[in-house]
């Protein structure tokens, strides 16, 4: 088994890298929902072809603040010629002091005809040259997005082998277990690649980015509870194929939970109206996929190979004692502590409110060194913000006049133009809005104008139109796939712990520190951005990722807790199944965390806040709601935590001392010994 999985790394190995040559950068924001701005697109592009898309080349003197001279407008228009083939004279400010002209960039162009472009705009003497507008944005973004298979993995990697070292104190064993993370990383993207090559799944630089750090973290997380496991088998038994066995076999179910959660959470994303949001499900769902069949299969036979001495138990104290001690601790304080633990998480779900989802304008998403971001500033600074790309609205040719002087009537425009009929027949009028294109403001523009030209026939469409309408379903989907998601994951929980009662608390629980988190985060991003605006897709993102992995570790500790409970009684299921489960599962927590921290490396900041959410929620569930709240809140109840059933074990007498260390999925018949 274990050279099989080798012969497979080799042939899936290059695919880590390759997998961005089929990435999109921004993704696919091709509105398929019969949204206005849609209907637009398609009367003006019934083929469906790529289009030019806007380019603005702003020209200001040198230095800044000198007036423009009719020398250089001449030049100016010249250079328009030269770029475009046709007549076009570029608008002077009304301050005088810069020139621009909007002209077209081909969809695939890249960076090469953007450099032509500025090279051949720097012939104007004495004038600085500036790159605004969609082409320029998404030429950045493309930049953004390069070689992010390098980065963010060196940094993810790099943080994981950190605590592995700690947590093993040894060099072999956190080899191996990168190994495997890599191995169903390299597989994972090798799917991917395959699919997303003929174009059947769509994958961008975010959904990428997501599924490198998740396919890390759960894989090494898998990992920790496998090895854990075997350590507390070969305790007992000499023979390592054996142990291994035995520990493949306790740690199988509560890792195909975990794994089935997060899968099946994600997959609900297909039911969006957002193209980038509905290709996410399936490209998280294919890389549990191969975290889990990885973790199943090629580390128990690598561990059983390499034998007992890498896999030989600490000496010394027992690592569960700690944890015993806590539980005991917790025994005699149950009530105080989860409610001092509910208290704390109100807390910080109060600050919630402070992550508002009004979206953020790419130029502030984007480093602040990124030209289309000075591009951007320097525009904003001599004309209308939007005037790299204005809204473009249809009309009757019978409403013409009336339809453009409602336009030019309403707050938010800057200034209107017709171009001769299109394909549609009608009167084509562009709308400069005073605002950047994909602002909320500009949001409020464009609904604005909807709505005074009810009732003409005229249809609203252009970029701003497209961004509102993709907003507008961004969170009229969040209604639908949020309480989705939650009941995905008190199903699996239901059918794995085969009770009621405590299934619905434990997604109470992961609800209330999903809220924490988003308080925790909204506070850092005021103190350290002094904004704490964020992306719709980002809270949605966040909310898939926070419910499912925060259940993932209850799912660990509670799956651990009734097996033993099964057999001693609640009371003693619960100090047995904290002292089994509390290092193994504090470490595994740990490296998600530190994972999807690493998203905040990223030069784009929707990625660095659901890195930094995802991270805050992953390290509150770890260090509060699992090793306190869940347990303490169990020991109060006491068996009927499992209502409507009773566990044989709460109707014998308690008896035995807890477990050692290990995963959460055996009962322990016999206390084995180092």
């Amino acid at each position: 088994m274990a050279l099989l999985w080798l012969v497979l790394a080799v042939a899936a190995g290059p695919y880590t890298v390759r997998l961005g040559e089929v990435t999109q950068a921004g993704g696919d924001v091709t509105l398929r929902a019969p949204t206005e701005s849609a209907r637009v697109e398609r009367l003006l592009n019934p083929t469906g072809a790529e289009v030019a898309v806007p380019l603005a080349v702003v020209w200001t003197s040198r230095p800044e603040g000198e007036q423009i001279t009719a020398r250089q407008q001449q030049a100016a228009r010249q250079v328009i010629v030269r770029l475009t083939g046709t007549a076009g004279t570029p608008v002077l400010s009304p301050d005088g002091r810069a020139l621009t002209a909007v002209i077209t960039a081909e969809p695939d162009g890249g960076a090469a005809r953007l450099a032509a472009v500025a090279t051949e705009a720097a012939s104007v003497a004495g004038t600085s040259v500036h790159l605004a507008g969609p082409a320029i944005a998404q030429a950045d973004l493309d930049a953004a997005f390069t070689r992010i298979d390098g980065a963010l993995l060196a940094v993810a990697l790099g943080g994981v082998l950190l605590i592995l070292l700690l947590v093993y104190r040894s060099v072999i064993m956190p080899l191996l277990v990168i190994t495997g993370s890599l191995l169903a990383l390299a597989v994972a993207c090798a799917v991917l690649y395959a699919l997303a090559g003929p174009g059947w799944l769509s994958i961008d630089g975010q959904a990428q980015g997501i599924v490198f750090v998740l396919v890390v973290g759960a894989s090494t997380d898998y990992a920790l509870l496998l090895v854990a496991r075997a350590r507390e088998e070969l305790a007992g038994q000499r023979d390592i194929g054996r142990a291994m066995a035995a520990a493949r076999r306790a740690t199988a179910p509560p890792v195909l939970a975990s794994a089935a959660t997060i899968a099946c959470a994600m997959m609900t994303l297909v039911l969006t109206d957002l193209p980038s949001e509905q290709a996410l499900g399936p490209a998280v769902a294919i890389a549990m996929v191969c975290c889990t069949a990885v973790s199943l299969t090629f580390l128990p036979a690598v561990l059983a190979l390499c034998g007992r001495r890498v896999l030989r138990p600490h000496t010394g104290a027992r690592p569960g004692d700690k944890w015993a001690r806590l539980a005991r601790t917790l025994e005699h304080r149950r009530r105080r502590v989860w409610i001092g633990c509910l208290v704390l998480l109100v807390a910080g779900a109060a600050l919630a409110p402070l992550l508002t989802q009004t979206g953020v304008p790419l130029h502030q998403a984007l480093p602040a060194k990124a030209p289309s971001v000075a591009g951007q500033s320097v525009l904003a600074r001599h004309f209308p913000a939007g005037t790299a790309s204005p809204l473009v609205v249809l009309a009757p040719a019978a409403r013409s006049d009336e339809v453009r002087d409602r336009i030019a009537a309403t707050a938010g425009v800057a200034a209107t133009a017709a171009v001769p009929p299109g394909p549609t027949g009608g009167v084509q009028i562009l709308a400069t809005l005073s605002d950047t294109p994909d602002s909320a403001r500009a949001r409020d523009t464009v609904a604005r104008l909807r709505a005074s030209l009810a009732g003409t026939g005229a249809l609203v469409g252009g970029q701003s139109a497209q961004l509102a309408d993709l907003h507008q379903l961004s969170v009229r989907g969040h209604r639908l796939i949020m309480p989705l998601v939650l009941a995905v994951v008190l199903a699996v929980l239901i059918i794995l712990l085969r009770c009621l009662l405590l299934p619905l608390l434990l997604v109470a629980a992961a609800w209330v520190s999903l809220f924490t988190a988003f308080g925790a985060a909204a506070l850092l991003f005021q103190l350290v951005f002094g904004s704490s605006v964020t992306e719709p897709a980002v809270v949605l993102f966040s909310f898939v990722f926070l419910v499912a992995l925060g259940v993932d570790y209850n799912i660990f500790l509670v799956h651990r807790i009734r097996a033993e409970a099964a057999r001693h009684g609640t009371a003693d299921g619960v100090r047995r199944g904290l002292a089994a489960t509390g290092g193994v599962i504090s470490a595994a927590g740990l490296i998600l965390a530190a994972t999807f921290a690493a998203l905040t490396v990223m030069p784009l900041l929707y990625l660095a806040q659901i890195g930094c959410i995802v991270a805050f929620g992953v390290l509150i569930d770890t260090l509060l709601v699992r090793l306190f709240l869940v347990p303490a809140l169990i020991l109060d109840l006491g068996p009927r935590s499992w209502w409507p059933i009773r566990l044989p074990g709460d109707r014998r007498p308690v008896t035995g001392p807890a477990p050692r260390s290990g995963d959460p999925s055996r009962p322990a018949a016999s206390t084995p010994t180092a």
